[in-house]
């Protein structure tokens, strides 16, 4: 296969190997810079002990020669670093295990012209890689690569779509030119070892100042160095990294290319567009499974809950299907965004999916196949392969008591019943599920439309009104971080308009009028609901409940801003936990922590007595709230920290997090049900 490569990815290549060449000048300079150190300081602690030898001169020549080894070490130590995939969570396979696997597999890397995979290992994931051990000699030894295969993904896709895939990951190695992406990875690993992996480093040369008073002098010294090494590895490691993610953007689309030669464009664009829902499916049922450790119960193959989670999903979207499996659409991607930004991230690896897909649509090469059977009829036993993963997921699990399999037809029960508990009625069109009724007086004069329909309160036209809104919101949040410069570019394109950064605040403040004047709309909406509803209530004698519901959503949606602001003060208060921090500034951290939790459990005591969520308080989460309401904790004594009061502490704040919000959602669903039953 002769793929030929864009004058992008040309470009992209040459910048990259640009880079590799700076980094290799810069590295050598300071290595020269480390060994000329190096001899100096020897040459000047052995002049130091040859003056007098004694103790004290010993120590000082031993403790100046070492700052030289120690800046030298620490430039060199990235050669004996091994970087090691995890493979404790995957389960190998091999030919005589799956035949007919491994012969598809084959066959596509004969087409592709690539080494067939070192190892083969199966994964719970809904995706597909490749990956292999590395090191700083990677780059010059030839390293044959490990395929790994997440059945959350085999289990949403087609034969041809998994060929696809395959092909997709094969490209990454068919082209000597993609092997300069490997070697700017591997210069990013190492500067990153230099700059964060620096842990055994650390506490040799802590030991080493432990030996001495003299040598904790020099050991400073040569820290003070170092950390000047670093500035300027920092900015070689910005330098490389933006060049390998443009790389990296352009090696996505060029093994897309290759992809779509052996397999069409068709059904790789497919499986991407699936991607999200497939992902979402395996991720609801884990969450689903999540709240069932606590009574020890676990899938049998929650592979199959998978694919009936993404059945349901799909159909309550209005998806269609081909080959017995969802259709997305690049509409039904974007159904919610109305975003008129576009950004250009230099930070990202991937190019986002629509922008894939437009590449693949421009190539246009179809195939013809016949594959288009379940790509996990490829294994020998689908069924057993789903059940031992499911097995190899919960090895990590801890529970209480031996767990059992909850049955499929329970789970479907459970499942679609939790489900419908947290979504609002079908009616409403999806106009509440991303807004809140906008808080209005209760006690103004009416007006009724008798032309007014649920059709007509609830079309396209009023939803997109709400979409709108949340897109201009989020630009607008996206850009005052460029306004601030949290979020660093260059350039940004606005509704087909291309604007330079330092233009980012004049665009936001013209994007909070519009905000403002679609708020305004909104709210007169929002009244003219209230209208409708209000006099079918009436027509029932229920005009005064609708309004006390009305109210009393109000004065918790006015409330909720205070109760938060609470909870983001003490994680905010927290936040110093994370990193290293002075004893003296640990203490006078917590003292803020202390005065912040008389607020907060007064405020977790107001929670708990509320009776909207009385049955959302399990039994955990009331025994957590007990303990941490028991006593006064102290998080910090004797120069260490209390991990488990600590975890008191978080366990408290995330349970409130979660029935806060959760008190608003059943308040606010209550509501919008009470409105359906006056019609």
């Amino acid at each position: 296969m002769d793929v030929k490569l864009s004058s992008s990815f040309k470009l992209m290549t040459r910048n990259a190997i640009l880079s590799i060449v700076l980094f290799l000048l810069v590295y050598l300079l300071l290595l020269s810079f480390a060994v000329i150190l190096t001899i100096a300081f020897v040459i000047g602690g052995f002049a130091i002990i040859a003056i007098r030898p004694m103790w004290i001169t010993i120590a000082l020549g031993l403790g100046l020669a070492s700052i030289g080894f120690f800046i030298l070490i620490f430039l060199i130590k990235f050669l004996f670093k091994q970087h090691k995939v995890d493979r404790s969570h995957l389960i190998e396979i091999t030919e005589k295990d799956e035949p007919k696997l491994f012969k598809f597999i084959a066959d596509i890397v004969n087409e592709v012209d690539t080494k067939f995979p070192k190892r083969i290992y199966l994964s719970s994931d809904v995706n597909a890689c490749v990956f292999y051990d590395s090191s700083f000699w990677s780059m010059f030894f030839p390293i044959r690569k490990n395929l790994q295969i997440g059945i959350g993904l085999v289990n949403t896709i087609t034969e041809q779509e998994f060929k696809a895939i395959l092909a997709h990951e094969f490209g990454h190695f068919s082209q000597r030119t993609m092997k300069v992406g490997s070697y700017v990875y591997n210069l990013n690993q190492v500067i990153f070892n230099m700059l964060y992996d620096n842990a055994s480093f650390e506490k040799m040369i802590q030991n080493w100042s432990n030996l001495s008073g003299y040598f904790s002098i020099f050991v400073l010294i040569a820290v003070k160095i170092i950390e000047g090494i670093q500035v300027i590895l920092k900015a070689m490691y910005e330098f490389i990294n933006v060049r390998y993610m443009a790389l990296s953007r352009e090696m996505e689309f060029h093994a897309d290319e290759i992809a779509a030669n052996v397999a069409g464009y068709l059904p790789l664009k497919e499986s991407l567009l699936r991607m999200d829902l497939a992902d979402h499916a395996y991720n609801s049922t884990l969450n689903f499974y999540g709240n069932k450790v606590s009574v020890n119960l676990k899938s049998g193959n929650i592979f199959k809950e998978q694919e009936f989670v993404m059945n349901f999903l799909a159909y309550e979207d209005e998806l269609t299907y081909k080959n017995n499996l969802p259709l997305v659409s690049i509409l039904d991607l974007k159904k919610y965004n109305r975003s008129k930004l576009i950004i250009k991230d230099q930070w990202a690896s991937h190019p986002s999916v629509e922008e894939r897909i437009s590449a693949l649509e421009s190539l246009n090469i179809s195939k013809e196949t016949n594959a288009n059977n379940p790509a996990k009829l490829l294994f020998n036993n689908p069924e057993k392969t789903e059940v031992a993963l499911t097995n190899k997921l919960y090895s990590f699990v801890n529970f209480t008591d031996k767990a059992n399999d909850l049955s499929f037809d329970v789970f479907k029960e459970e499942y679609l019943d939790t489900f419908h508990k947290n979504v609002f009625p079908k009616i409403y069109n999806g106009y509440y599920d991303n807004k809140n009724p906008i808080p209005f007086d209760l006690n103004q004069p009416l007006t009724f439309n008798s032309g007014e329909t649920i059709e007509s309160l609830f079309g396209k036209e009023k939803l997109e009104l709400v979409l709108q809104l949340n897109s201009l919101e989020s630009d607008k949040n996206i850009l005052n971080q460029i306004a601030d410069k949290q979020y660093k570019v260059d350039s940004f394109d606005y509704d087909g308009h291309k604007y330079k950064s330092n233009g980012a605040e004049k665009l936001s403040n013209n994007l909070a009028k519009e905000i403002e004047g679609l708020k305004n709309k909104i709210k007169r909406h929002d009244i003219e609901i209230y209208s409708y509803f209000y006099q079918k209530a009436k027509g029932k004698g229920n005009e005064n409940e609708l309004k006390e519901r009305y109210l009393e959503l109000f004065n918790e949606d006015n409330s909720y801003d205070q109760k938060i602001e609470i909870y983001n003060m003490l994680q905010q208060a927290t936040d110093f936990i994370n990193v290293d921090t002075p004893y003296n500034r640990i203490i006078k951290n917590f003292e803020n922590v202390y005065h912040l939790e008389v607020t907060f459990k007064e405020d977790i005591r107001n929670l708990l007595g509320n009776k909207t969520i009385k049955e959302e308080i399990t039994q955990v989460m009331q025994e957590n709230f007990d303990n941490y309401l028991s006593k006064e904790w102290r998080y910090f004594f004797n120069e260490q920290y209390y991990n488990d009061a600590l975890q008191i502490l978080f366990s408290a704040l995330n349970d409130y997090m979660y029935l806060l919000s959760k008190s608003y959602f059943l308040n606010k669903q209550n509501l919008l049900k009470y409105q359906v039953e006056q019609l």
